[in-house]
């Protein structure tokens, strides 16, 4: 990667998955923060501005659907859900909350960078400049 790191925040509570996506991230020279639950992911979305959130959907306090709805509501920051919800009508349901992608575990490391990547540069086009 190129210039400056992006930062992804990773909202999961699930600590083998959390490793693996740790691990796959920092490889690719991604600064990573984490929350382990979806109010703690939503304070950190908020006050650390990440370019990217990966969010797993079973989370132990909010629905990952309603974390998705309420960042959505103040903020274009890139969602990829990461979960093991394999149902069509849960990947659609995601899609519709404001998911920009859906990837089911286990993942492929490789695809899952690749899907990164995207995403960044979907959300660095997002990004309008401010007026002077």
């Amino acid at each position: 990667m190129r210039g400056a790191a992006a930062t992804v925040l990773l909202i999961g509570d699930e600590r083998n998955t959390l490793r693996a996506l740790r691990a796959a991230l920092g490889e690719g020279g991604y600064d990573v923060l984490e929350a382990a639950s979806g109010n703690e992911g939503l304070v950190q979305c908020f006050a650390r501005h990440p370019q990217l959130v990966l969010l797993d959907l079973g989370l132990p306090d909010v629905d990952g659907l309603e974390v998705t709805r309420q960042i959505r509501e103040c903020s274009q920051v890139p969602i990829i859900v990461v979960s093991q919800r394999r149902d069509e009508a849960d990947q659609v349901e995601a899609l519709d909350s404001g998911a920009n992608d859906y990837v089911t575990m286990p993942f492929r490391e490789n695809e899952l960078l690749a899907r990164v990547r995207v995403a960044l540069r979907w959300g660095a086009t997002q990004v309008k400049p401010a007026e002077t």
